[in-house]
């Protein structure tokens, strides 16, 4: 995977993670506890300029230990554990995360979403990008499919934060892209459809007496 300035535009600036499991290493790693936020940051505090320094400071330290090196399996498959209750540091209101995946025959399409989000300034300290294989997708509402995946955390903002989502909803729809369920709070029903054109073909196996807001939203359903 790979962590990404989403500052940077166009061509942005990252760095690429890759881990092997060390089964044979003879050590024993215990997770470690970090340090505790104790109450929601203010919502000043997370702007472009703190969120600029945040990610030269970042890319600074990992580029001066870049190499090979062994290390607990908490610390690399859950880097945000290092600090606990995290989520207070995007304040009171709290924070939407929007992940999509985009063909990788479409790359321009990647690109123009980094644009984008460079220039609205809201630029999310964490971007967390991984590609996919080339397996289909596996089932009627997979989101895994062939591609490149893009994570982002953006501090809720109001209605400044909805329009740069859905700004960004028209780039993965015409991609051919889709964006992910399991994270969602706001996708239309056509972008649904576009992510999950075989979503019809699930409703068969429904519970009638399941139901949620989620899919109510996305498909009309009562």
């Amino acid at each position: 995977m790979a962590w990404l300035d989403c500052f940077a535009g166009k061509n942005p600036r990252g760095i690429f993670f890759r881990g092997s499991h060390a089964a044979d290493h003879g050590k024993e790693f215990h997770p470690k506890r970090g340090p505790k936020l104790p109450f929601a940051l203010p919502a000043w505090l997370l702007n472009r300029y703190s969120v600029r320094a945040f990610n030269n400071a970042y890319y600074r330290i990992h580029t001066a230990k870049k190499g090979a090196a062994v290390v607990p399996y908490d610390s690399f498959f859950y880097p945000l554990d290092s600090i606990r209750q995290w989520n207070l540091l995007y304040g009171r209101q709290g924070f939407l995360q929007y992940q999509c995946v985009i063909p990788e025959a479409n790359l321009e399409a990647f690109e123009e979403l980094l644009d984008r989000i460079a220039r609205s300034g809201m630029g999310s300290f964490l971007g967390v990008m991984k590609q996919f294989g080339s397996a289909p997708p596996a089932g009627m509402l997979s989101f895994p499919r062939p591609g490149l995946t893009i994570a982002l955390d953006f501090a809720m903002r109001g209605e400044r934060t909805l329009k740069l989502m859905q700004s960004l909803d028209e780039i993965v729809q015409q991609s051919g892209g889709a964006l992910y369920p399991a994270k969602d709070a706001r996708m239309s029903p056509a972008l649904f459809e576009a992510s999950f054109p075989r979503w019809r073909g699930f409703v068969p196996y429904i519970d009638p007496k399941m139901s949620s807001s989620f899919w109510r939203r996305v498909t009309g359903a009562q």
